[in-house]
């Protein structure tokens, strides 16, 4: 479970999200629209912890997992290091998560050698190696073309399913949305609030 009681949250003089309250139980999805420029990736960023600069209160569990817009890999790592150094899970667990994603046999790979969609496959089985309790994804499918991003989908929709995260998703795909999110919500104004629907 998650929970986040923001009263608001600024850069600078600018108050870019306004009070807001939401929660995520294990095992649901909340998916999260809304225009560009609006904060959803701040929103997404106080979740992952990576951002603990604002007004309000959160709960949250200890073992979360977040895949960015961009695969963020290191490229002076192997593929199977990339996985094993910030989850701390074993060769053989980054293996098996590797195969689960559809890249057994590219531990050994630079992340260069590898196209956009292996890249995004390698930032979704480092997410799930860290076995989070709360799951972050913001566009994790973005400018993959639409074949790819259906098999990502199902794909992340199976693993979701048997790993039963909860589950926080921001995207501007309707497509997306209705096939993972469990409940949905919308993210606009100035300064930005939710609102469920």
């Amino acid at each position: 479970m998650i929970a986040l009681d923001l009263t608001e949250k600024r850069f600078g003089p600018t108050q870019v999200l306004g009070a807001l309250r939401l929660e995520v139980a294990r095992g649901e999805v909340l998916g999260i629209e809304g225009p560009s420029g609006t904060g959803k990736s701040t929103l997404l960023r106080i979740l992952a912890g990576v951002d603990t600069r604002f007004e309000g209160k959160m709960q949250a569990p200890s073992r979360r997992a977040m895949v960015f817009q961009e695969p963020v890999l290191m490229p002076w790592r192997r593929v199977i290091d990339n996985l094993t150094i910030p989850t701390g899970a074993s060769e053989d667990e980054a293996e098996h998560w590797l195969c689960r994603v559809g890249l057994s046999g590219y531990g050994a790979h630079w992340p260069g050698q590898l196209s956009l969609g292996q890249a995004r496959r390698v930032g979704l089985a480092r997410a799930f190696a860290s076995r989070p309790e709360l799951l972050i994804l913001d566009e994790p499918f973005v400018s993959l073309d639409a074949e790819r991003v259906d098999d990502l989908l199902e794909l992340t929709a199976r693993l979701i399913s048997e790993t039963q995260p909860a589950v926080v998703l921001a995207s501007h795909a309707v497509r997306e949305l209705d096939r993972l999110a469990t409940r949905r919500a919308v993210l606009a104004g100035r300064p930005a609030r939710l609102t469920a629907l």
